[in-house]
């Protein structure tokens, strides 16, 4: 970090106190790097929601600017990413859903989607300020939700070793943050759900193959990447930007379409059944083994080999 700084001046810490979404912006370049540093398990806890909602929100209220010490610095570049290694994000909190739904609360299921949605929606719209570049920066797996949090930013920057892909169908249910939306303006409908129903975590490299990914660099050089990315377009964003605008005007993503399908995902997830969330603690099982121990590759090829093992010893069982 220190030669970093040398290169691109300091980078100058603001935000809330112990928040799970660290933030700090350089004023050389105008960019804010923001950090998802969740506690517990590397996913979209209610906790970690509403901690970027409150930089976010405020963010876009004061016009696209980054207030420290009472001086306002307007930001060029917003970049995404995780303090968590190995990890970006691993999506929706499946623990939290699993007791929602064996108690039935649909109140509490759509409130938590819909606060996805408020997370989303604002930088899907580059928060209001259309000379803001918005940059993800995936330095780990990124499933379900968080792999929608990545494609929520004009620019996807990888490192090679990160997985991406939405194992939703696994457990009968589908990506209802907006996954269809935001890869079908990238690849088209039809890529698109074949890419969501397969189930399948996917490699960067792959992805970058199928036009979901925009760069991807060596491990460890994410940052970097990014960086010169930056350095690189620096003298010609205002057109970038205009480029990005008219993407979204082509394909646009409305707050409407987001909301009808995050109900569509509420009713479905209620008619989920035992054995479909017996799966989804498989995924989570799977999700912490590769992330705390690294003995998983495929996180949708260990769950399933779990439930294979299990069918085998249970047919054993009643033959005995």
């Amino acid at each position: 970090m220190s030669n970093m700084n040398d290169v691109f001046g300091p980078r100058l810490p603001y935000g809330k106190v112990n928040s799970q979404y660290q933030t700090e912006f350089e004023p050389a370049t105008g960019t804010i790097w923001g950090y998802f540093k969740p506690k517990g398990n590397a996913c979209f806890s209610l906790g970690l929601l509403k901690d970027i909602n409150a930089h976010d929100s405020a963010l876009a209220a004061n016009d696209g600017n980054v207030e420290i010490a009472g001086v306002n610095h307007k930001a060029d570049v917003y970049v995404l990413g995780s303090r968590t290694p190995r990890v970006f994000n691993l999506g929706g909190d499946l623990a939290l859903f699993v007791l929602l739904i064996k108690s039935r609360d649909r109140d509490a299921l759509a409130h938590y989607a819909r606060l996805c949605i408020d997370n989303l929606y604002p930088r899907i719209q580059n928060f209001g300020c259309r000379s803001l570049t918005t940059v993800s920066l995936v330095q780990g797996d990124a499933l379900g939700g968080g792999f929608e949090a990545a494609l929520t930013s004009d620019v996807v920057v990888a490192e090679e070793s990160a997985q991406l892909g939405f194992p939703e169908i696994l457990f009968n249910l589908f990506p209802g943050m907006g996954a269809y939306s935001l890869l079908a303006r990238r690849i088209g409908m039809r890529a698109a759900e074949e890419l969501i129903t397969s189930g399948r975590i996917l490699p960067a490299r792959k992805l970058q193959e199928m036009g979901v990914i925009d760069i991807v660099t060596n491990d460890g050089e994410g940052e970097a990447a990014v960086r010169e990315w930056i350095a690189r377009n620096a003298k010609r964003r205002n057109g970038l930007q205009g480029i990005f605008s008219a993407r979204n005007a082509i394909h646009p993503v409305t707050r409407e379409e987001l909301d009808a399908i995050t109900d569509t995902w509420v009713d479905a997830a209620l008619r989920l059944e035992d054995r479909d969330l017996k799966m989804m603690g498989r995924i989570v099982r799977a999700q912490m083994r590769r992330t705390e121990m690294g003995d998983v590759s495929d996180v949708s090829a260990a769950a399933l080999e779990e439930e294979q093992v299990l069918r085998v010893e249970k047919e054993m069982a009643c033959v005995a």
